[in-house]
């Protein structure tokens, strides 16, 4: 028996998030290096949090740090593709939460990769883990 996620299906997520990809993406093999996948998850969900007002980068009190995360991937995406992220919650828990985002060629029902991230909240003073601010927990919940 493998461990192996499933191939994702856009049906899985409630909110999409394009992603450009770039020229520097491409490595020797032609296709995008396996390194900016990771960035593709940070920048949709830093994203999505900035322009909900979750998150001010220099200023918010309380801020989110990425304790883990992973990726498999199913299909090549290359530079000039256009791509989607897809973003859902999988665990909401007091002072974390895990994020599962898949990554979709624009308009496919398959996806490309699917990877994940938690995220820890913590006191950006202190670095201590603090309780989800309420009003991103409930954002937070809409995309359980």
């Amino acid at each position: 028996m493998s461990d192996r996620p499933s191939r994702p299906s856009r049906s899985e997520f409630k909110l999409f998030r394009p992603i450009a990809t770039r020229w520097m993406d491409n490595d020797a093999y032609g296709h995008v290096n396996n390194v900016h996948y990771y960035s593709y998850f940070d920048s949709a969900v830093n994203g999505w949090l900035v322009e909900k007002g979750l998150l001010t980068i220099t200023e918010s009190p309380v801020i989110g740090l990425v304790v883990e995360s992973g990726c498999t991937y199913f299909e090549s995406v290359a530079f000039p593709d256009a791509l989607e992220a897809g973003i859902a919650v999988a665990h909401l828990g007091r002072s974390s939460v895990r994020y599962r985002i898949g990554i979709f060629k624009q308009g496919a029902q398959a996806g490309a990769a699917q990877g994940h991230f938690v995220h820890v909240y913590v006191d950006r003073e202190t670095q201590k883990p603090v309780e989800i601010p309420p009003e991103t927990r409930a954002m937070l919940s809409e995309l359980t």
